[in-house]
């Protein structure tokens, strides 16, 4: 069995609760993600989502910031090789994908 722990992050001066947990194969991933929740409208009513995805053992991965023309941050991209980074991957997001929809219906 595996163990999932609580905590807490500040994002832009909100606080999220956030839940965390390891995925283990032949790599390890740790994944701690979490959510206000829907409130009403942009970030200026609230709502603040949180992922932290990060490498604990032996993951080929490879992270880059993607930029706009401005040089203003538009997104990143996340490349994993191997077998075991797709099965940790996939249990990593169905995870996240979990807390994020437990956490928008409270």
């Amino acid at each position: 069995m595996y163990e999932i722990l609580k905590s807490e992050k500040e994002v832009n001066g909100v606080k999220v609760e956030t839940w965390k947990r390891e995925i283990w194969n032949a790599n390890a991933l740790e994944i701690e993600v979490g959510t206000t929740g829907y409130q009403g409208g942009d970030s200026g009513h609230g709502c603040r989502t949180y992922l932290r995805i990060n490498d604990l053992a032996s993951t080929d991965i490879d992270v880059n910031i993607l930029k706009d023309t401005f040089g203003n941050i538009s997104g990143f991209e996340l490349k994993l090789g191997g077998d075991a980074e797709l099965t940790t991957f996939i249990e990593v997001l169905e995870f996240a994908l979990k807390v994020l929809k437990d956490q928008s219906r409270e």
